[in-house]
């Protein structure tokens, strides 16, 4: 029998590292060929990762909470060549170059974790060791990982009453499964939330330090001062997130302008989301300029002649941005109807890969929160980024008096080096134009 060494694959358009939520197989397990060996959370889904052999599973990397860097070691197993085997060539996508783990003699494969090619990483953060171990994100009191959290939800299960198995009080995606499955097995009232630990700067070699783009040692807190809190590594869809925004940071020059959007001519209560996609077809027509990428490395842009909308989606675990495809061919009863399955997919993090890419220009409906202006974060290779803030009702001076206007305020954030300030202003215009029609 030959032993075989399963590195992380990519799960998803050059995605660095990934999270483990949940194994399906224990050490000494004999599992066959695809067969679901592990689920694992990204910054844009959990993936099931399946078996690229059969045979005996001899290590794991990790254990839930942990992150594992793209390409490097996830498994090791003892093929059984009876069983039904994978022909070599065949799964290329499970094997990315990366480091070999530890001798089998190591009883800890984690414990020396192997440093990462930082040519994977998504925008200026690099990554440090191969698994980072980490803690689940405490939140309400109670100890999981996003996607148990998301699970929760889609199970109508209550995190704060189910009895925790895992490491630290740490809630799993099977003690969830098994309270839904099962609710005599969930506690009758929530525990009571532990009191947050507070951690002195005495012993210094115990300071996590970052490293600052020059490579030095950086302090996460001025020595001699106290914290209180848990410090927690961001993972997931955060993690994904404070990436691009990094990216985003690096390599755009914005500019912002604002204005109001006057919707007193409107007839009837309408969908205002829907209204505000129409307003951004009827601006992308007028000028194509800003449903545009641009590669700053080459100063070329590309027109699109269809418009994608990215929509920004708030949720507990992080900034989702799915597309609205082809919006310029949907009416609002289709926006309204797409929107709605774009949100339940990324609430239920179901939503596949494909769908969180491609978009040609974005929308941030912050305004159903709170806030009236904003200067949203253009993300490459998208030109611009429409903010729509919340709806106020203003005195506006007519022709002989003053009357009581409903408004709508919109920012739109462009890259200028894609975009001169006159092609914004004209692409404002014609959204403000739109949004002032009756219906």
């Amino acid at each position: 029998m030959s032993k075989k060494i399963f590195n992380l694959p990519d799960l998803g358009e050059g995605l660095p590292d990934a999270t483990i939520v949940e194994w399906h197989v224990k050490e000494g397990d004999i599992i066959r060929l695809d067969d679901n060996l592990v689920s694992m959370e990204t910054a844009k889904a959990v993936v099931d990762v399946p078996s690229p052999v059969s045979g005996k599973v001899l290590r794991l990397a990790g254990a839930a909470g942990d992150v594992i860097v793209t390409g490097h070691w996830l498994a090791e197993f003892e093929m059984d060549m009876s069983m039904p085997q994978r022909a070599e060539g065949q799964d290329t996508g499970h094997h990315h170059g990366g480091s070999a783990p530890p001798p089998a003699a190591t009883p800890e494969p984690a414990a020396k974790p192997e440093k990462a090619d930082a040519g994977t990483v998504v925008g200026a953060m690099q990554v440090g060791d191969a698994v980072i171990t980490e803690a689940a994100v405490a939140s309400g009191g109670v100890k999981a990982v996003p996607a148990v959290r998301a699970t929760a939800r889609k199970l109508g299960v209550d995190l704060s009453r189910v009895r925790p198995t895992g490491v630290d009080g740490t809630v799993t995606m099977q003690d969830v499964k098994a309270a839904a499955a099962n609710p005599a097995l969930l506690q009758a009232t929530a525990p009571a939330a532990a009191a947050p630990a507070v951690a002195t700067a005495a012993p210094i070699a115990a300071q996590r330090s970052t490293l600052s783009q020059s490579g030095k040692p950086m302090r996460t807190q001025p020595p001699g001062v106290a914290v209180t809190g848990q410090p927690e590594q961001l993972k997931g869809v955060r993690r994904n997130m404070a990436r691009v925004m990094a990216d985003a940071h690096a390599h755009v020059v914005p500019t912002t302008l604002v204005d109001d959007a006057d919707l007193h001519a409107w007839i009837g209560k309408q969908d205002i989301t829907a209204r505000l996609i129409r307003a951004i077809v009827a601006a992308c027509r007028a000028v194509p300029a800003l449903n545009a990428w641009f590669d700053g490395e080459k100063l070329s842009r590309t027109l699109h002649p269809h418009v994608d909308i990215g929509i920004a989606v708030d949720t507990e675990d992080g900034l989702f941005v799915p597309a609205l495809r082809n919006a310029d061919m949907l009416d609002a009863q289709g926006v309204r109807a797409a929107i709605q399955r774009l949100r339940a997919q990324v609430e239920e993090r179901s939503i596949p890969a494909s769908e969180l890419t491609g978009y040609t220009i974005s929308l941030s409906n912050f305004g159903m929160f709170a806030g009236r202006y904003a200067t949203p974060v253009v993300v490459p290779p998208c030109v611009a980024i429409i903010g729509a803030g919340k709806l106020s009702h203003d005195v506006v001076a007519v022709m002989g008096g003053i009357e009581v206007h409903r408004r709508l305020p919109i920012s739109l954030t462009f890259d200028h080096r894609a975009a001169t300030g006159g092609e914004a202003a004209r692409f404002l215009k014609a959204l403000l134009d739109d949004l002032a029609l009756p219906n």
